[in-house]
């Protein structure tokens, strides 16, 4: 995970994310999958990218099932993009960077 990425547990998912005054990238994730580990690298450079401007962290689905539970993910990777503590947009899949960026700057 890079510097500029969160790890977000059950501890501190409310302050950093529902709480946050600025738009917020959720990665939920899994050691095991692929795919995950695949999109990570986006993900960090999307947090050192926008550091500063946006929150963006991820939730590992094993470590912390309520959380994933609370936000119904049931396949990962999903991104959940945040805005003043509410779901804004839903991505599943490894998606493009691009298409994650288009919709944190719509919420900037």
């Amino acid at each position: 995970m890079g510097d500029f990425t969160k790890t977000l547990t059950d501890d501190n998912f409310e302050i950093e994310i529902l709480n946050s005054d600025k738009p917020a990238l959720v990665d939920f994730w899994a050691e095991w999958c692929g795919p995950c580990i695949a999109l990570g690298p986006t993900v960090d450079s999307i947090a050192e990218e926008y550091d500063g401007k946006a929150v963006v962290g991820k939730v590992n689905v094993d470590h912390h099932p309520t959380i994933a539970a609370k936000y119904s993910i049931r396949s990962i990777p999903s991104l959940l993009i945040f805005s003043n503590g509410k779901v804004e947009e839903q991505l599943i899949g490894a998606v493009s960077k691009e298409e994650i960026t288009s919709i944190i700057d719509r919420l900037l």
